[in-house]
């Protein structure tokens, strides 16, 4: 393939360990997802440089974050001695600083309605970022604006779908009364809009510079899987995943199911021939998916294919995004020294290739694949070794531990236990263990608006029916309310055993109560219902997916915190084990920054003093995988910890590294293996369903599965058994002398590190995420 790199591209192609592209489009390989916002961004102003005029179509949301700070980093730096060197080194030397003003915006899509005023319209992002935040000229920019589209009668989109919901059906059917009648002609108008958007894209000569990001679907713009790849713009409805990742914007699932999109097509970002259409991708969720879209043919089920036929098409991907393509399999193998994990690696996925257990594996099965024939010292011995491998992780993940302090971490409420739950059983059944659980973020977005108002109407339904008594108690606002939380939890707890739906929501409303004198400093009963007024009043003139003030943000957080106490409390771990940090780095979002000592390290480090820990459990995501908090969280506690180990000796600290949903480790990855019974499967998604009281009926799903985080985790943990089963045979479980492993239908794969190995570790992906500027 010629790779026609620019000198942007050609530089950090350089860098790249993927040197030999093998795939039907050119892609460039980094290591962080920062390092692909410096990426973009050089590219995009080496572009702009040479067509100062141009028809450019930009990124928007959480993803765009680095290629926008970056953007303006090199634009404010561009003639001091930092700037000078980053544009050296990645071959803008003799650049002059281009001008964003003379270039015309196209805006790729927008949900359907919206109004451009909600700060999660995708209009109002464009506005903020682009025409305010780059300079660009609004008169030369092309944008999709509800408020704007001319409806029938001249009506607004509130008044024509009062409930935001649009019949696309009216399309091909009758309209059968006056409102449908509206509704018909309507969107009709807004095809017309759509066609008319198109036209004027074409008689620019199309888009030239593209640059966006890649669903789960492999969906480009709103193009989902299934879409033509010649449409124009349109108005169209959204498939399951792309819902699933917008939810958090708009306010959950239950919005994002019924709002429809206007997106550019396919065959608009085909018409120029010249377009230089990017793709950026980070990490390994979205791996299988770049694999796809990379290596086959031409195919609406990964409308990222229908680049192919553009001579600049690009991906550019973190490491994390790359691994499963085929050529970075085969660097994997061919460099570096050829230890174990290699031979594990190769066995386990010759045994899956061929649909064969690893025990009727034979010497020829070996020597005939292409990687399994590169084990040194290949022989009849090498499966047998893998299998010992493997046998020794699951000894370890089944070993009784007693005598120990557990510190297990999570980036969000529900991360433990959709990680490591199973371990976590285990460890409290021994006395002489204690079990500390430690959140530490305040996960105030996961619950939405309308859970918040149900909530608080039944607070005040049971207030008013005296069904709330602690609040009668003569010091219960000034000081009762800060004692006997617990006991809120074990009201709760009770009522699932006394199958009690009534009592366990008074549990929660007792909580909520507690909440509100907390952060509002209630004074009395009527204080009490003023302030449930006044939170019910601000969300009803609040949308969907709006930001609430912070007084409600805290309200929402300490929710999320009362059902991880309710979690844990199934074991027997008491309210003061259970920990939530809120620590200050969720809102931080600053290219390069690291945890602060005061806000994010201190707190874990004084949990660390305090309880002396043996064993620290955290989220592990080694490729740093966006502005997420499972990697911010890690170096906090990686801060933390290097603090700590200048005060005690912590040679015998082990650090556990957990995955969960989003990011999955393979058994040659981990140090650990622990078997998972079906009764363990059964309790977590018992437990999961009674005490995730905001989370049950999925507001914020996984787009890889269209219900609860609980069963999605059973899921992955039974697809990891399999992988096992593959080496050891099904035999072997079900016929073995351990009760543990005949009831095993499901495996749990940890990392375990001393202190030196997870500090470097920490540091080394530290390096890749902050060391750019």
């Amino acid at each position: 393939m010629e790779l026609n790199f620019s000198k942007v591209e050609q530089a950090f192609y350089n860098e790249s360990k993927l040197q030999k592209i093998t795939t039907r489009m050119p892609y460039i390989a980094v290591d962080s997802f920062p390092k692909l916002g410096l990426l973009s961004a050089l590219s995009f102003l080496e572009w702009v440089a040479e067509n100062p005029g141009g028809v450019v179509s930009l990124p928007s949301g959480k993803t765009a974050q680095y290629f926008l700070q970056f953007t303006h980093f090199l634009l404010d730096n561009w003639d001091n001695q930092k700037g000078k060197d980053i544009r050296k080194k990645y071959g803008l030397a003799d650049e002059k600083k281009p001008l964003l003003n003379g270039l015309q915006l196209v805006q790729m899509g927008d949900f359907y309605p919206i109004s451009s005023k909600q700060h999660n319209s995708l209009n109002n992002f464009i506005l903020k970022n682009y025409i305010e935040g780059f300079g660009l000229d609004i008169n030369k920019a092309q944008l999709i604006n509800s408020d704007e589209i001319k409806l029938a009668q001249e009506k607004h989109f509130s008044d024509v779908f009062p409930d935001f919901n649009i019949d696309l059906s009216l399309r091909y059917r009758e309209a059968k009364t006056q409102l449908e009648q509206l509704q018909q002609e309507s969107i009709f108008k807004i095809d017309q809009w759509c066609t008319e958007y198109e036209n004027r894209i074409r008689k620019k000569g199309g888009i030239g510079f593209f640059l966006g990001g890649i669903g789960p679907d492999g969906h480009i713009a709103f193009n989902t899987r299934g879409s033509d790849h010649f449409a124009s713009t349109r108005l169209t409805q959204t498939n399951f995943e792309t819902q699933a990742i917008t939810a958090t914007d708009l306010g959950g699932i239950e919005v994002s199911r019924n709002r429809l999109v206007i997106t550019i097509g396919l065959g608009t970002l085909g018409f120029n021939p010249e377009n230089k259409a990017i793709i950026y991708a980070a990490g390994e969720a979205i791996a299988e998916t770049i694999k796809n879209s990379l290596e086959m043919e031409p195919t609406v089920v990964y409308p990222a294919t229908s680049l192919q036929r553009l001579k600049n098409s690009r991906f550019y991907l973190t490491d994390g995004a790359a691994v499963k393509l085929e050529d970075a399999v085969e660097e994997y193998y061919r460099n570096g020294p050829w230890i174990h994990q290699k031979t594990e690696r190769a066995v386990m996925e010759l045994c899956r290739k061929i649909n064969k257990f690893g025990g009727k594996l034979e010497l020829d099965d070996l020597k005939t694949d292409k990687y399994c024939s590169q084990i040194p010292g290949l022989d009849e011995n090498t499966v047998q070794s893998v299998i010992d491998s493997i046998l020794a992780k699951l000894r370890r993940g089944m070993q009784k531990e007693t005598n120990h302090v557990y510190y297990h971490t999570g980036p969000h409420h529900d991360d433990i236990m959709l990680g490591i739950m199973p371990q976590t059983n285990r460890q409290s059944r021994d006395a002489s263990n204690e079990l500390h659980f430690s959140v530490l973020t305040s996960g105030y977005t996961a619950v939405t608006n309308h859970f918040l108002k149900d909530l608080l109407f039944d607070t005040k339904e049971l207030i008013n029916q005296e069904k709330i008594e602690m609040i009668n108690y003569p010091d219960f606002f000034t000081e009762g309310y800060k004692y006997k939380w617990d006991k809120d939890i074990y009201h709760y707890l009770d009522n699932i055993a006394a199958q009690s739906p009534e009592e366990k929501r008074r549990g929660v409303c007792h909580r909520l109560v507690r909440a509100l004198v907390s952060i509002w400093k209630v004074k009395d009963r009527e204080n009490l219902l003023d302030v449930i007024n006044e939170v019910l009043v601000s969300l009803k003139n609040s949308y969907d997916g709006s930001k609430n003030p912070p007084k409600i943000q805290q309200l929402k957080g300490m929710i999320r915190e009362f059902e991880e106490e309710l979690v844990w409390a199934h074991y027997g771990i008491m309210v003061k084990n259970v920990h939530h940090l809120r620590l200050g780095f969720y809102q931080n979002n600053v290219v390069g920054s690291k945890p602060d000592m005061e806000k994010d390290v201190l707190p874990i480090l004084n949990d660390f003093r305090k309880y002396k820990p043996t064993v620290i459990s955290l989220a592990m995501d080694p490729q740093g995988s966006g502005p997420d908090t499972h990697y911010k969280v890690l170096q906090a506690i990686a801060a933390a910890v290097e603090e700590w180990n200048k005060e005690e000796d912590l040679s015998n600290l082990r650090i556990v590294g957990y995955r969960n949903v989003w990011f999955k480790y393979n058994p040659w990855d981990v140090e650990v293996i622990v078997p998972v019974s079906l009764n363990s499967l059964a309790t977590l998604d018992k437990s999961f369903s009674e005490c995730y009281v905001t989370q049950v009926n999925a507001s914020f799903p996984s787009y890889q599965h269209d219900g609860k985080f609980s069963e999605l985790t059973q899921r992955t943990w039974f697809e990891q058994h399999k992988q096992i089963q593959f080496l050891l045979g099904k035999n072997f479980f079900y016929e073995n002398s351990s009760p543990l492993l005949r009831a095993t239908h499901g495996m749990v794969y940890l990392r375990e590190l001393n202190i030196k190995q997870f500090l470097e570790e920490a540091s080394n992906l530290g390096k890749s995420m902050e060391g750019i500027i």
